[in-house]
């Protein structure tokens, strides 16, 4: 299972790092102020009453069209057509969400704060705010995490699971038997999580693929927070799609 587009991932990959080089430098200019514009403005802590940083492409909220100013909410259902994004926040926590997926946001029981996300397909990237102890689901695997930062891209056959940062008890949804506990300063440990192997053999280990540390800083920015790693300013190391490094 790989739908990435390595030219996409490339394009992405150098707009965040031009946006990074700016956010944290001195000032954006050239390149750096047209990243800026393509990822939807400088960034910084999302006003109230604001829910999405970013949107291009088709994107539908509950089966409407959405726009710049279409309200999130965390009971929400979110789609995206193959070429586009969405980077938005609901409460505290804050998620890109890539290209032909599908998404459920499920709220605890006064309908306000997310406690589960349901990832249908796709791919997506998430920091969540620190508090209650959250569910995250796919076709093959269930997560629990607190206050964590992680990846996940899903389709019914495998889950690739990347707990950034933070700590997460993953298991896969056809065998309780395979089951990880994570605890993670830096994407130390990615996994796969499938359905259909023996008893115990359903979750194995994983490369790093498909996100940055650019990205998680992005949306930590926009809820007010950082990443706890150290960010070496734009020198970023972790592998790219693929195994190389950027």
């Amino acid at each position: 299972m790989d739908s990435r587009d390595p030219g996409d991932a490339q394009r992405r990959w150098w707009l965040v790092q031009a946006l990074a080089g700016g956010l944290f430098g001195t000032a954006l200019v050239g390149r750096d102020a047209l990243a800026a514009d393509a990822l939807g403005g400088r960034p910084a802590k999302l006003p109230p009453g604001q829910s999405i940083y970013r949107i291009s492409g088709k994107v539908l909220v509950n089966g409407a069209a959405a726009s710049a100013d279409t309200r999130i909410a965390a009971s929400d259902t979110i789609e995206t057509a193959s070429d586009a994004e969405l980077v938005f926040v609901v409460d505290n926590h804050a998620m890109i969400v890539r290209g032909d997926s599908r998404i459920t946001l499920q709220a605890t029981g006064n309908a306000a704060a997310l406690a589960s996300v349901q990832v249908a397909k796709g791919r997506v990237l998430s920091v969540f705010g620190p508090g209650q102890v959250r569910r995250i689901t796919t076709p093959t695997a269930a997560v629990s995490i607190r206050g964590t930062g992680m990846y996940i891209d899903a389709s019914a056959a495998q889950t690739y699971f990347c707990t950034c940062y933070g700590a997460t008890e993953v298991v896969a949804v056809s065998d309780s038997q395979s089951r990880e506990s994570v605890v993670a300063t830096h994407h130390d440990k990615p996994l796969f999580i499938v359905a259909g192997e023996q008893a115990g053999r359903n979750i194995r280990p994983a490369p790093f693929i498909d996100h940055t540390d650019q990205e998680l800083m992005l949306i930590e920015t926009l809820v007010g927070r950082a990443p706890p790693f150290t960010f070496p300013g734009t020198q970023y190391t972790a592998p790219r799609p693929g195994g190389t490094r950027y």
